[in-house]
């Protein structure tokens, strides 16, 4: 497995991170925890070793999860969780960072992941009704006392990054970054490489639109059904024939399935670490073919022409924001 150093993490981290929102199941559909707990192990015997989660995913329910699935494991893993949603009523889900909220967020997934430490501690959405140098000081005291060990911020753009690190130096940057949703390659993954950040890019496979298994008459769950409009009409054709026209290069070019080009596509365009979406141990079996080769520059150039001729209204992720109020 490559590998990549995220400051304040004396352990290596695999440039393949297991994303758990669907072992959460809210939005997802139903998730089986035996096979959750299974992909888990099948994924640190891999060398997959850190394992990205949040509150939001399930309510709490995939950091559950993690907590049994680890068990005798813990210096195995590097444990990325996040904090910045308030979630006290699953029907009004928005964000609060204010720090007697963080207090709060971060004791219980420290007990729900039956750990001492979270590794890498960010925000989950940027919170603008609470000032950054709030936020950033009280990580800081988080810090100071050992709980976390680095910090990191997910969905800011480049002018909240520095805002934020006028406060507290940031060691992750996690954003959305995939052959469909790419916006963090032109500022937050050249700033993070010039200022020595790790970069953590989520949603790998778009959703499962880079796996290559959608035929276009499928029933989704509801994340895809109700809010990504990549799935409906009149986007979904087009992404369907763009997949098809990739998944037919790859396997003429490089001999590897698209889920292969998926995931090296993101490690070959910078991303430090690529998040991919699994709850059953049989979808990491591609792993093998992502390894041991890189896409040159002229590969670049024909995906990107393929996007082209396919893709007339492109749709990029800001679907996932979260409401923005003030809070009570």
């Amino acid at each position: 497995m490559e590998q990549r150093t995220i400051p304040h993490i004396p352990l290596p981290a695999g440039r393949i991170g297991l994303g758990t929102w669907a072992m959460g199941g809210s939005l997802w559909g139903k998730s089986d925890e035996a096979h959750s707990i299974a992909t888990i192990h099948k994924a640190i015997d891999l060398g997959i070793n850190l394992l990205d989660t949040a509150p939001g995913y399930g309510f709490g329910k995939s950091e559950e999860v993690i907590g049994k699935a680890i068990k005798g494991k813990r210096d195995k893993v590097i444990l990325a969780t996040k904090f910045g949603l308030n979630l006290e009523n699953e029907n009004d889900v928005y964000r609060d960072s204010r720090p007697a909220s963080i207090q709060k967020e971060l004791e219980r997934s420290l007990k729900l992941l039956q750990v001492d430490s979270i590794d890498i501690y960010q925000v989950h959405w940027p919170d603008l009704h609470t000032s950054q140098a709030q936020t950033a000081e009280c990580l800081k005291k988080f810090m100071e006392q050992g709980k976390i060990k680095a910090v990191g911020v997910s969905n800011y753009t480049l002018e909240q990054i520095q805002e934020f690190t006028e406060v507290l130096p940031i060691d992750v940057i996690q954003h959305p970054f995939n052959i469909f949703e790419r916006e963090a390659e032109e500022d937050l993954i050249p700033y993070a490489i010039k200022h020595k950040i790790a970069t953590l890019g989520y949603s790998a496979l778009c959703r499962g639109l880079l796996t290559g298994t959608l035929k276009g008459d499928e029933e989704f769950e509801e994340l895809r059904k109700n809010f990504d409009p990549k799935f409906r009409k009149p986007h979904f054709p087009q992404y369907l024939v763009c997949v098809g026209r990739l998944q037919q290069w790859v396997q003429d070019k490089h001999n590897r399935s698209l889920v292969a080009l998926a995931v090296r596509w993101s490690l070959d365009q910078g991303v430090d670490v690529a998040l991919w979406g699994a709850r059953r141990p049989e979808e990491l079996d591609p792993l093998k073919e992502i390894l041991d080769w890189r896409l040159s520059p002229h590969d670049f150039e024909e995906i990107d022409q393929i996007i082209r001729e396919t893709i007339t209204d492109p749709i990029g992720p800001q679907f996932m924001s979260p409401p923005i109020k003030k809070h009570l």
